[in-house]
């Protein structure tokens, strides 16, 4: 058995993430006990930090890691990753033509970071759809042509669940993140609701 006292690596903090994530999905964690337990396992310092979070939930069914490295390299017509889709470490993606839409809303999230290089060739255009806790980062974008456009940087009250960082170039596509947009029946439950 693994000493409690041994120190934790990033795989292992990462694993226990994806754990409290699957459990939260089946409905056994409120989404209170699932933040504060993923903000202690990206704390944890010790094999029994992690165990004491992850005591008292099931380990079968757990899917696989994603992938360390998603490469994207196409020209002309679409792509996307919505649902359920697994977020890897790092992606390297290469437009031309192309329009591809990468959607948080759903995604299974077990890193803190997310760093993807861009290579946006004419027409190359990349759409990151962010709901509340995806923050994204384009400083390391070299731009000759085409646009960037990101939501404001939340303040200190909204956590941050996984910091995308854009590094690469951009010699003729759009980088646009930006949040869902609501559903028609989403619409209007906001307008309903009396003012706060």
């Amino acid at each position: 058995m693994v000493d409690a006292a041994m120190r934790v690596s990033h795989r292992e903090r990462d694993q226990a993430v994806e754990i409290l994530r699957v459990a939260a999905g089946d409905g056994r964690l409120t989404g209170a006990e699932l933040e504060e337990r993923v903000e202690a396992a990206l704390a944890a310092r010790t094999v029994g930090d992690l165990r004491d979070l992850t005591a008292d939930l099931p380990w079968e069914g757990m899917p696989p890691q994603p992938a360390e490295v998603l490469r994207i390299d196409q020209r002309f017509g679409e792509g996307k990753r919505t649902g359920g889709w697994r977020v890897p470490r790092r992606m390297e993606v290469r437009l031309m033509f192309t329009d591809l839409k990468l959607d948080f809303t759903e995604a299974v999230i077990a890193h803190s970071t997310l760093e993807i290089a861009v290579d946006l060739r004419i027409g190359g255009n990349l759409t990151l759809i962010t709901p509340p806790g995806v923050v994204v980062d384009a400083d390391g974008i070299t731009k000759s042509r085409g646009e960037i456009k990101l939501p404001p940087v939340p303040g200190p009250e909204t956590p941050v669940h996984l910091r995308v960082l854009l590094t690469g170039r951009s010699t003729g596509g759009d980088i646009v993140a930006r949040p869902p947009r609501r559903l028609p029946w989403q619409r209007h439950r906001a307008l309903d609701a009396p003012p706060g």
